[in-house]
């Protein structure tokens, strides 16, 4: 007799959930798993029908993670409403219930806290495969539409979905090796027929890193996927969808990972799992490659202004992003918890004041000497002290460190005596956000600004709407990707480039002072420019899910992440003071998330190093 026990993995590659989609795109996470029943369809009825066909592939798209929650899974927000930058030295989750205040922060990587993130995703991601591969299996056999206009782009849809599929496996398998490091590529539809322990023993082995990164480069084959996917789609009923540019920017972006130390280096990761073989060069040439046939205006560009770069939508004209979830507008509900507290929230994710330490000032100078390779000032283990470090011909005051900085810190961060909803921030000890014994009040003695649009509660009955897209990829990181893979390539062939285009980010944001004027003085070195770079990413691309991986790839993931959480501490006068707000670990075996240990029991998959 068969055993009826399959891994997760296995179970998904094979089986089809019963249901479909019947509304229309990314309004929702709904699991076709949990369709009432006089929703269902049998695999035949789906794919009987081109409408059916349609709607079964479109509903693949509610697998993409929104990032500000991470993930609705049907019963609880992952890490319990917290976001991934508070698992890193960006931010802390103010309110105890935090999930990675339970997990991450302390190292319990099993933690049923930080479940729906560190354990969950491994189902989750197999679960949207399993989509992709139904459609690319079945596509071809569903018939033809009947309606007159859906049968004059029959063969065009049909290329079209099926280079989606493509491309949503690359993207999902791709974040499943970001935290499971190479997993079993699985592209067909297995026969479970064939039992449990069969199928176990062909799926367990894990590829190299050269395997696995073979196959999701060929789900985002240049001519086979992104020559049929769709253009830039901004003002029809098309938008959201996947488009040319999202494959040529995702390649990009996977070879920029694949070039760093963590896994084209000498580590444990690389000694177990070999090295990438990609090159800074072949980094560079991918993002010039996206530069030159999508930007420079083309399709994106920076946006004029930086806030609207994140709020902003497409629809009403952002050239700027590139790859985000699609998503109807959005009220109280889904911002409360990052709100701060006087105004009804619950604190949520606030910056901390080792963000704020790497923000430069508006005139481009540096406020401190030097900067480490996870991009925050050389603290040399005084993290409360900055005196000795901070550089004296920029003006910074600590003692009043939001003062003349980069205006990306006012756009990303909310501080004491800021007009912001319908008050005024009462920040200081004390004050109406944080008031003496409220759980919930910033421990960090900031709140977050960005991704909150403020039109939803500038009024006092919290009753506003606004678009807040999930925006997984923008014009800015790719210009910050070619930086950095230019710096490594040749730091002084390529400096003045680099300059440009860093200036070019700059600027945008308001900053005057141009980098090319310090090329001979703070950033004469491969060193130095390599940990400005670093630095320049954390500042924009701030709360945008985009440290936690950074550290790692870099490999000075356990610097950054293990570090003091700083503070602050406010006056009713706003005086500064250095505070230390939480203590951090992280352990080398952090790299990688542990398979989820079920899977470890029922497939005899071999886990991650230390797990």
């Amino acid at each position: 007799m068969k055993s009826k026990i399959y891994s997760y993995m296995l179970y998904a590659a094979f089986a089809l959930p019963l249901g479909i989609v019947g509304s229309g795109l990314l309004t929702s996470c709904s699991d076709f798993l949990d369709k009432e029943k006089g929703n269902e369809m049998t695999e035949e009825q789906t794919f009987s029908d081109w409408e059916n066909l349609k709607a079964y592939h479109l509903d693949g798209y509610n697998y993409l993670r929104h990032g500000a929650l991470k993930v609705y899974d049907g019963s609880d927000w992952a890490g319990q409403g917290s976001w991934m930058d508070a698992a890193t030295d960006l931010a802390m989750c103010s309110y105890s219930a935090g999930g990675v205040r339970r997990s991450f922060n302390v190292g319990n990587y099993y933690s049923s806290y930080g479940a729906t993130e560190l354990i969950n995703t491994w189902e989750h991601y197999y679960r949207a495969i399993r989509k992709m591969n139904t459609t690319i299996a079945r596509i071809e056999s569903v018939p033809k539409p009947t309606a007159e206009n859906s049968l004059a782009s029959y063969e065009t849809d049909k290329k079209n979905y099926t280079a989606e599929a493509k491309f949503l496996r690359g993207y999902f398998y791709w974040e499943l090796f970001l935290r499971y490091g190479p997993v079993p590529y699985i592209k067909d539809r297995l026969d479970p027929e064939k039992g449990a322990e069969e199928l176990s023993r062909e799926y367990k082995d894990r590829p190299s890193v050269q395997e696995f990164i073979a196959n999701v480069m060929e789900d985002l084959d240049e001519k086979t996927v992104e020559a049929n996917l769709l253009d830039n789609m901004t003002n029809d009923d098309r938008a959201g969808r996947i488009t040319k540019g999202m494959a040529c920017g995702l390649r990009a972006r996977i070879l920029l990972y694949l070039a760093s130390p963590r896994y084209a280096g000498d580590n444990e990761f690389t000694q177990k799992f070999g090295k990438s073989g990609v090159t800074w060069q072949q980094a560079a040439d991918a993002q010039w490659n996206f530069i030159k046939t999508y930007g420079t205006g083309k399709s994106y560009s920076l946006e004029a202004n930086y806030e609207d770069a994140i709020l902003k939508t497409v629809y009403t004209g952002n050239k700027e992003v590139i790859f985000w979830r699609n998503e109807p507008a959005v009220g109280w509900g889904s911002i409360y918890l990052d709100v701060p507290t006087a105004e009804g929230g619950r604190g949520g994710n606030c910056p901390t004041q080792n963000l704020v330490d790497m923000y430069d000032m508006a005139d481009g100078t540096s406020p401190f000497t030097s900067y480490d390779a996870t991009g925050a000032p050389a603290y040399n283990g005084n993290y409360l002290n900055v005196s000795s470090i901070v550089n004296s011909e920029s003006g910074y005051n600590d003692a009043s460190p939001v003062t003349g900085r980069d205006p990306r810190l006012a756009y990303t961060v909310l501080y004491n005596g800021e007009e912001w909803g319908t008050k005024v921030l009462e920040i200081f000890d004390g004050g109406a956000d944080n008031a003496v014994g409220d759980a919930n009040a910033t421990k960090t003695g900031y709140y977050m600004r960005k991704y909150v649009p403020q039109q939803i509660f500038n009024t006092t009955q919290h009753i506003g709407t606004a678009s807040r897209n999930w925006i997984f990829m923008r014009y800015a990181e790719i210009l910050l990707n070619y930086c950095e893979a230019l710096n490594e390539v040749d730091y002084n062939q390529n400096k003045f480039t680099i300059a440009s285009y860093l200036d070019m980010i700059r600027r945008r944001a308001g900053i005057t002072g141009s980098i090319s004027s310090r090329l001979s003085k703070d950033l004469n070195t491969q060193e130095a420019m390599r940990n400005f770079i670093h630095k320049e990413r954390n500042v924009e691309l701030a709360m945008e899910d985009h440290r936690s991986w950074d550290v790692r790839r870099w490999g000075v993931a356990e610097e950054a992440l293990a570090r003091p959480i700083i503070g602050v501490t406010v006056t009713k006068d706003n005086v500064y003071t250095r505070k230390q707000a939480q203590t951090r670990v992280f352990y080398p075996r952090m790299y990688c998330y542990p398979i989820p240990q079920t899977e470890v029991w029922k497939t005899e998959i071999e886990n991650n190093p230390g797990w």
